[in-house]
């Protein structure tokens, strides 16, 4: 039955990550959540059953352009990558904000987060300043079985495994090549434990090939959180990108590159990733929308 209090929200679905429908990641946004409580918004999220769902509200810091609470269907994040880039395509498609009336930052759980506009022809790439990332380091015992966790397949390079926190907290392990990851077979029961283990929401699998055209290759897991494989993951991205960074790597693509997630799950997703003189790490993209409507709420 309609609460009483219920009424007509301006909604959209819009596929992040891609400028092709179905290849991407998908974000439900309701453009106008003002009103609605918390257990609301949860309900809808876990009744979309999407990976998350936005809700934009009127912003409560003087220089934000709007805020947004960010759902997955069983609990709120303060951040996380594709919602994010895919909410500010999608207010700046309704015209309910304009890169022509100053800088544009998004209030969230996380803090102001800065955001930037580029234009590829005739469509629009929107990038967003992650949180700094926190990094920590992995008790041995969850490092050992990593591979175990991917089908036997060992890590490639020196560093060890880390957790990153960028507003979500990932596992990271880098692999050989682009081949390795894209074939690699997850042990999900094995990737959920060692998640709840480590407080982590998954493990972001990558590969980084400075000389290819896109540089890198990730897969990101998190059946911790009931998402089995995600298609394309902006947290995880920027995640990797700091991680890099701080390593020096970025130098040998000029702080900025190309990344490609969602072939094994049949998606064609790509995430701009670059890194500023400051280390701080910004993930964006092109978006299209697949649905335009209301949602009574």
């Amino acid at each position: 039955m309609r609460g009483p209090d219920a009424m007509l929200r301006p909604f959209v679905q819009i596929d992040v990550f891609t400028a092709t429908p179905l290849a991407g990641n998908p974000v439900a946004v309701v453009l106008d959540a003002n009103g609605l409580d918390d257990a609301t918004m949860q309900r809808f999220a876990r009744w979309t059953n999407l990976s998350e769902t936005t809700f934009v509200l009127a912003p409560t810091a003087a220089t934000a352009s709007y805020r947004v609470r960010i759902f997955t269907p069983m609990a709120e994040l303060p951040f996380a990558g594709h919602p994010s880039v895919g909410t500010a395509w999608a207010l700046l498609d309704a015209g309910l904000i304009k890169t022509d009336s100053g800088p544009l930052f998004q209030e969230c759980n996380a803090g102001l987060l800065p955001l930037s506009v580029e234009h590829s022809g005739a469509q629009r790439v929107v990038s967003v300043q992650a949180p700094l990332a926190r990094r920590s380091a992995i008790s041995p015992e969850y490092i050992e079985a990593l591979p175990r966790a991917v089908g036997g397949i060992g890590a490639s390079c020196g560093e060890r495994p880390i957790l990153s926190d960028v507003g979500a907290r990932w596992i990271l392990l880098e692999l050989p090549s682009r081949a390795q990851v894209r074939s690699l077979i997850p042990d999900m029961d094995l990737i959920a434990s060692i998640s709840q283990a480590v407080r982590a929401e998954g493990l972001a699998v990558f590969s980084f090939e400075p000389e290819q055209a896109v540089p890198l290759e990730l897969r990101a897991f998190a059946p911790a959180t009931g998402v089995p494989e995600d298609p394309v993951t902006g947290s995880a991205h920027a995640a990797v990108g700091d991680w890099l960074n701080t390593q020096g790597r970025l130098q040998a693509v000029g702080g900025r590159y190309p990344a490609s997630q969602g072939s094994a799950v049949g998606r064609n997703g790509e995430v701009h990733v670059s890194a500023s003189i400051d280390g701080r790490v910004s993930i964006g993209g092109r978006c299209c929308a697949l649905i335009r409507g209301a949602v009574d709420l």
